[in-house]
């Protein structure tokens, strides 16, 4: 389990009876480091969720950009591209992105989706960007699966930091993320998903 924060992916890792490695996903070197550590005590990773994000408390502006953008996509590139040679070795590998309806087209100009009376631009830019990556990384990486998925209006630290209240478990959410991390071989790749399925985008 990586997480920027030591103390409290410390503490998260030992709850879930797992590994923590310290990662930053806007640290080339942090990122090295916990792929080299988790070679070191695995020699292959079998399942890469990508987690990390943030809203940049929706202010549009260039530096608020550069940080939404290096967090929530590039972030994404620089883990998969030093995961790439440790997944590979995995029988049956899977890379799970949380991203969002919010960056899906069809939902945000839809007037009977909840994402049509939200504005939050460089939050929803990002996450296309994540569907994308996600999509384009299935076809050059056929042997191993991509998904991106919806995880529902859930109760984080993003959330709740930004004065939003009311989400689901992080525990129901999840729910999707465990299946797409699970899937049998004859499963879907290069697809957004919520927890009905196949989303539009």
């Amino acid at each position: 389990m990586g997480a920027r924060d030591t103390e409290r992916g410390e503490k998260a890792a030992a709850e879930a009876g797992a590994r923590f490695v310290q990662l930053d996903v806007t640290d080339d070197a942090s990122v090295a480091a916990a792929l080299a550590r988790v070679d070191a005590l695995e020699g292959r990773l079998d399942v890469l969720v990508h987690n990390a994000e943030i809203s940049g408390d929706w202010v549009v502006d260039g530096p608020t950009a550069a940080r939404v953008f290096d967090t929530n996509a590039v972030g994404i590139v620089r883990v998969t591209e030093a995961a790439l040679p440790l997944l590979r070795k995995s029988d049956q590998p899977r890379v799970v992105t949380v991203s969002s309806s919010m960056g899906s087209f069809w939902a945000v100009t839809n007037p009977d989706r909840p994402e049509y009376g939200l504005t939050a631009a460089l939050y929803a830019a990002s996450k296309s960007a994540a569907t994308m990556l996600t999509l384009q990384y299935s076809k050059s990486e056929p042997g191993i699966k991509f998904n991106a998925l919806e995880p529902g209006f859930t109760s984080t630290d993003m959330t709740t930091g930004t004065g939003m209240t009311g989400g689901r478990p992080v525990e129901e959410s999840a729910r999707t993320v465990v299946q797409l991390a699970t899937m049998g071989p004859d499963g879907p790749t290069g697809t957004l998903q919520d927890e009905n399925g196949l989303l539009p985008w």
